[in-house]
């Protein structure tokens, strides 16, 4: 943990002179954000090592009206949603968790500020924190961030 899951409407992944994003550069930005989060006493929020950030498009879907809206407004009538879920375990502040959810937020509204601009497209950010039933880590990555 932490995990952040981003679920998208395929048509995010055209190139970005077509309406796309790149959802590549969206998931390096936001793992270097929750990387580089710090609690009030200056410590990491996270470990390195349990830093994931995992994005797939959403092979069916249905958003609002269909479309009806959209042409209504003068548009193509398609839109597009972006839903980001950060999981992670208890135990950090509020004021912890207030910071984490802004600048995450700050980060996805930067990385989709043109497409906001041209296009219909909704974002949802939530983040969970949860007392886990069971709960199992195995991995050999955090090692290579411990300090010696």
């Amino acid at each position: 943990m932490p995990h952040l899951v981003i679920l998208y409407t395929p048509d995010l992944d055209a190139p970005t002179d077509a309406g796309g994003a790149n959802m590549s550069a969206l998931c390096r930005a936001l793992a270097d954000t929750m990387v580089a989060q710090q609690d009030e006493s200056g410590s990491p929020v996270f470990p390195v090592g349990g830093v994931r950030v995992l994005a797939y498009p959403a092979t069916h879907f249905a958003l609002a009206d269909g479309g009806h809206a959209g042409r209504a407004a003068g548009g193509t009538g398609e839109y597009a949603f972006v839903y980001l879920n950060l999981r992670m375990a208890r135990g950090r502040t509020r004021a912890v968790h207030e910071a984490l959810g802004l600048a995450l937020e700050a980060c996805v509204k930067s990385h989709f500020a043109a497409l906001l601009a041209t296009r219909h497209i909704g974002i949802t950010l939530q983040i969970d924190e949860g007392s886990e039933v069971f709960d199992a880590k195995n991995s050999s990555l955090h090692p290579l961030f411990r300090r010696p």
